[in-house]
């Protein structure tokens, strides 16, 4: 529960502060969170789709990039770094207006790598990515609470 509520406390921060997460995600919702690995979940509005009425693969990557960051933060990380890469691989369409996105995330410490796969309701593979982040100066942040997570991955 620490971890869950942690992680939704730095996606809150990100919804406050930046610019992009608040205006194209702003109805994601963390589900579920332990250290290492966050769920979370997206109803699909039409904001969310390209010209052809279904999810658009820049929604899908911007989803990598914060799962991402929403990972290394599962860590006990505040501070969640900065991407060194993002990679992506639509394998179906993500899904309607009205359809919901899934997606489980893991994270790895210098580098964070983190990998996600994001189904449909069905659960059905829609797209894959991967993400690095360089999380070196993310471990001085005062708000970390590293020491409480890695109690709790080790019960």
């Amino acid at each position: 529960m620490a971890s869950l509520k942690f992680v939704r406390s730095v996606w809150e921060s990100f919804r406050a502060t930046s610019g992009l997460e608040p205006r194209l995600l702003n109805n994601l919702r963390v589900t579920a969170a332990r250290p290492g690995v966050v769920n979370f979940e997206l109803d699909i509005q039409k904001e969310h789709t390209n010209r052809l009425n279904i999810l658009h693969g820049g929604t899908i990557a911007s989803m990598v990039d914060l799962g991402g960051s929403l990972a290394v933060a599962s860590r006990g990380l505040f501070a969640t770094g900065v991407s060194t890469d993002l990679n992506v691989t639509y394998l179906n369409s993500g899904g309607k207006v009205g359809d919901r996105i899934l997606a489980p995330r893991l994270v790895g410490k210098t580098l964070a790598f983190t990998n996600i796969k994001f189904t449909d309701p069905n659960g059905h593979l829609v797209a894959r990515g991967s993400h690095t982040k360089y999380v070196t100066q993310a471990w001085k942040d005062p708000n970390n609470i590293v020491e409480e997570m890695n109690k709790l991955k080790d019960q």
